[in-house]
């Protein structure tokens, strides 16, 4: 019989996990069983399309996002584990009003928002920081959260498609976790995900090529050479436009995702959110294997400054993330 969630968070308990941990990832288990219902249910509760407001990044909130976001608050809100919650729909954090919370919880509560309407491929991504402020008996404040990712506990995301999977880390490795929806329980259907060094396959939004730093130019140009290039091999090409998509075939298969910094005035500092896909999907990715860099740094040792701070992003397969990198350091 295949492992359950809870099975394997208990496991974890035993070889020295904080059991607060364990519950934590449980409940976030759970809001992420929530969520995927309203993702199932989105057309036949008329919760489709766009709201007429605007999230802190200047970004048209889909119905979903602030729904998706409603939920994980009010899930996690309870327990006592939590210090303190933010997102990337919130201007600013939710501290909770008790002191002895251990944990942070920042999440993006609807990745690839865009694709909703479209019945395209969105997940929930979370990451977990330990609280100072448990220790020093104080509310969680905004700086508290402004850690590196190398200080990530856990990170993880679910992605709501044909199947509803929760793919998690702890520190010690990848597990994937599927949503049997007769029972309710996450079933484990993957123990350690590793992501093969080299790959044959890239992603990437075409659509900005023209805006491309050097680097990233040079090597599309060359694996779009396919086997008469300098790489020699043809490689294919995908893009979904939900990052949980195009890391998860990463994760699964292999790849390359980018997703760089570019020459337009709203871009210099990146598109994707360092605290709430950036550094969880980075954590992930280096469990597995891989690599991630803005191209000229790690991702995990970048240093917050702001809670919604971007960054340009390159992670996947090592051999290619490191060649691209070695662009970088050429320009």
């Amino acid at each position: 019989m295949r492992k359950t969630l809870t099975q394997f968070l208990v496991e974890q308990q035993r070889v020295g996990a904080p059991q607060q941990l364990g519950f934590l990832i449980e409940v976030v288990s759970q809001a992420c069983v929530t969520i995927a219902n309203a993702v199932n249910k989105g057309g036949i509760e008329g919760v489709l399309g766009a709201l007429d407001q605007e999230n802190i990044q200047g970004e048209v909130q889909k119905k979903l996002d602030v729904i998706a976001n409603d939920i994980m608050l009010a899930v996690n809100g309870w327990g006592g584990h939590l210090a303190g919650q933010a997102s990337e729909e919130m201007d600013t954090i939710v501290p909770d009003a008790q002191t002895g919370g251990e944990y942070l919880l920042v999440y993006d509560p609807i990745d690839g928002s865009s694709n909703i309407d479209v019945n395209g491929v969105v997940g929930t991504i979370f990451s977990v920081l330990k609280a100072p402020s448990a220790a020093e008996g104080r509310v969680a404040t905004e700086a508290d959260f402004l850690q590196p990712g190398v200080q990530q506990v856990a990170a993880g995301y679910a992605i709501y498609g044909p199947q509803t999977v929760l793919v998690l880390t702890l520190g010690a490795g990848v597990q994937a976790f599927s949503l049997d929806r007769e029972t309710g329980a996450w079933v484990q259907t993957s123990e350690a995900m590793q992501i093969p060094r080299k790959t044959k396959e890239f992603s990437i939004n075409m659509a900005y090529q023209r805006h491309w730093p050097a680097p990233v130019s040079r090597y599309v140009a060359e694996v779009l050479a396919g086997r008469d290039g300098p790489r020699g091999v043809d490689f294919n090409m995908r893009w979904m436009g939900s990052m949980v998509g195009d890391v998860h075939r990463v994760l699964t298969r292999g790849g390359v995702f980018m997703y760089p910094t570019d020459e337009r005035a709203d871009m210099t500092a990146g598109k994707l959110r360092l605290m709430y896909e950036a550094n969880p999907i980075a954590f992930l990715v280096e469990q597995a294997g891989g690599m991630a860099t803005d191209g000229a740094r790690r991702i995990m040792e970048l240093q917050p400054e702001r809670l919604h701070q971007r960054t340009g992003v390159i992670l996947g397969s090592a051999d290619e993330v490191a060649l691209i990198a070695d662009y970088y350091s050429k320009a």
